[in-house]
């Protein structure tokens, strides 16, 4: 048994693919301390630089004094505090859904939704770069699981066509989390009213960035209807943790009733709903923080567009460039580091093979003069 698991670990190790963890000393943001050295940090999803907020930091307080730390119980004993009830409500409105129910992480929202929707017998559409915790979800559902090349409406329709189940669920990133580019979402909410299918947004890497105020894809595409069923995260864009699923009052009733990772896990500490509720209102009071996310995105675009590296077209703060292979995308990532710089390497499984990354995070957080660091940076050591 042990064998096993230690032959496994060394064959992980000798392919470059080997993972480790950086132990941060203080909070999160552009410029973090490590062992007692400090770098500047293109590796968090903090996107509008909220995570260290003051005025998060003292909603906490104020929630800890008033529901104390933790919820003591699921949502559906008795661990459901009026704050959770609150930020579910703020959640639907500033979405534009009817309802909206909480969950303590986007995994456990995708498995939930997926699980309690489809089944045996139904079929689940889904493009090949979605988000392992969509990936899992339609493992675990033991639905039909149907994977379609990334972005290929042609071969989707192709299959949706054919299907003859009686419960269709197309899932998508809103976002892609490696790539960095934008689901067509609209086209795909045509094909899933043609043909009578669900359609499941993952917004994680969308919310708080995109959209009329932040408020996610699909305000960002204006669009409206009873077939969308949207996943957001709070740990991002939102400074905080959690996730949400908002939708149709059937769903989110279909929820409380068969989600698992719903009904059987204590609900997330009542003080992070209060945070919360100071965190959307921060997302849409503070505009310039996604303003200035797109102006630090072009100056980098800018800066690194004659790379030989390829610097995937994205229009989002995830600005992936791609090396190639895991050993080397581990020198780069390390040479960064040694000059004070931390941009995580993404290597295989979670992308795919001799695609290995930089994949940079910006934030509203960051400054000019910390993205013409990180530029002049990559422009040495190309």
């Amino acid at each position: 048994m042990y064998s096993e698991s230690t032959r496994r670990l060394h064959s992980r190790k000798s392919k470059g693919l080997y993972r480790d963890r950086l132990t941060l000393e203080g909070s999160q943001g552009a410029n973090v301390s490590i062992a007692g050295q400090d770098y500047l940090s293109f590796c968090s999803n903090d996107y509008l630089g909220l995570a260290n907020h003051p005025e998060l930091i003292q909603a906490v307080c104020e929630g800890a004094q008033q529901y104390g730390v933790g919820a003591g119980a699921s949502h559906l004993i008795i661990g459901h505090h009026t704050s959770h009830h609150n930020l579910e409500e703020m959640l639907a409105d500033f979405t534009g859904f009817p309802r909206a129910l909480l969950f303590s992480s986007g995994y456990m929202a995708n498995a939930g939704v997926v699980s309690a929707l489809v089944g045996r017998g139904d079929e689940i559409y889904s493009d090949k770069l979605n988000h392992a915790s969509l990936n899992d979800a339609a493992m675990l559902s033991n639905a039909k699981w149907i994977r379609y090349p990334h972005l290929d409406l042609a071969i989707l329709e192709s299959r949706l066509s054919v299907s003859q189940a009686k419960c269709k669920l197309v899932m998508t990133d809103a976002v892609f989390s490696m790539d960095g580019d934008i689901a067509p979402v609209a086209e795909l909410l045509v094909l899933c009213e043609k043909y009578n299918a669900w359609l499941l947004l993952d917004d994680a890497h969308g919310f708080g960035v995109v959209g009329n105020e932040g408020r996610g894809i699909v305000s960002h595409y204006g669009l409206s209807s009873p077939r969308i069923i949207y996943m957001a995260t709070l740990g991002k864009a939102a400074g905080v943790s959690g996730a949400f699923i908002a939708g149709q009052e059937v769903v989110i009733e279909t929820l409380i009733q068969y989600a698992r990772s719903y009904i059987y896990t204590t609900a997330m500490p009542p003080l992070l709903s209060y945070a919360l509720l100071k965190s959307i209102e921060l997302i849409r009071r503070e505009g310039w923080r996604r303003r200035k996310i797109t102006q630090l995105t072009e100056y980098l675009k800018n800066n690194l567009k004659f790379l030989r590296w390829t610097l995937l077209p994205s229009d989002m703060p995830i600005q992936p460039v791609i090396i190639g292979e895991n050993r080397e995308v581990m020198q780069v990532r390390n040479k960064l580091q040694n000059r004070g710089i931390l941009v995580p390497a993404i290597r295989p499984p979670t992308v795919p093979k001799s695609s290995a990354r930089l994949r940079i995070s910006l934030s509203a957080a960051h400054s000019i003069k910390d993205v013409e660091r990180l530029a002049a940076a990559l422009r040495e050591l190309e």
